[in-house]
């Protein structure tokens, strides 16, 4: 029998306020701060979120996909529960283009790469995943050296997942031995300590409107 697994995690209070990039009536687009959970958590200490938030002014409202709790940038979310399903349907045929802007620790050489390695559960070390070639399900990260930094050393690229596996860029970025800075789960006490905040921000995501048809490009710059 599994043991039992318990998350003390207590969210830290958010007074940064959610931006709205894009509305209709079909859709929302915002900019999510770090520091806010997507979805309320068990625990009713962590019930601000950007669903609890949200769905105070709109009730039918859902998200249609998350970010991580450290993560900023561009969340998409349904105002019905059609828009849902029909903008769930893009993300399962991988025909949603999302883009995010990091800043890694050290030097990374290559100006461009591929990184595949599959992540499964670790169930010895929640909430950690970790890659797993045996049991993991298969995850895939482009990403794009932007800018490179000195004193010390860091590099600023641009992920292009084509998965959206939890925790994908941050364990994909420790796994070729370039933490993101600021996380808390897959650097060093180090790595942890150059940055205030989880370095990930989604700047870019590209869809069809579900009812339009039209392709959206909408982007989020990077605050950091």
């Amino acid at each position: 029998m599994n043991p039992l697994i318990i998350d003390n995690f207590v969210a830290p209070v958010c007074h940064d306020s959610i931006t709205v990039l894009f509305q209709d009536e079909h859709i929302m687009l915002i900019n999510k701060p770090s520091g806010l959970l997507s979805l309320s958590g068990k625990n009713p200490q962590n019930r601000d979120s950007v669903h609890h938030r949200l769905i105070k002014e709109y009730p039918n409202i859902s998200l249609v996909h998350r970010l991580d709790f450290g993560t900023s940038g561009i969340m998409l979310l349904a105002m019905n529960k059609a828009i849902n399903s029909a903008l769930n349907k893009q993300f399962q045929a991988r025909t949603v283009i999302k883009h995010y802007e990091s800043m890694l620790a050290g030097e990374v050489l290559e100006d461009s790469s591929t990184i595949e390695l599959p992540i499964s559960k670790d169930k010895s070390n929640f909430p950690r995943l970790k890659v797993c070639n045996e049991h993991g399900q298969s995850a895939t990260s482009h990403y794009k050296v932007l800018e490179r930094f000195s004193s010390p050393n860091r590099t600023r690229v641009l992920f292009t997942p084509t998965t959206g596996r939890t925790h994908q860029l941050r364990i994909h970025s420790q796994a070729i031995g370039h933490p993101i800075l600021g996380c808390d789960l897959y650097g060093t006490a180090e790595t942890q300590a150059l940055a205030p905040r989880l370095l990930l921000h989604a700047v870019g995501l590209e869809f069809d409107h579900p009812q339009s048809q039209k392709r959206m490009i909408i982007s989020c710059p990077c605050p950091f």
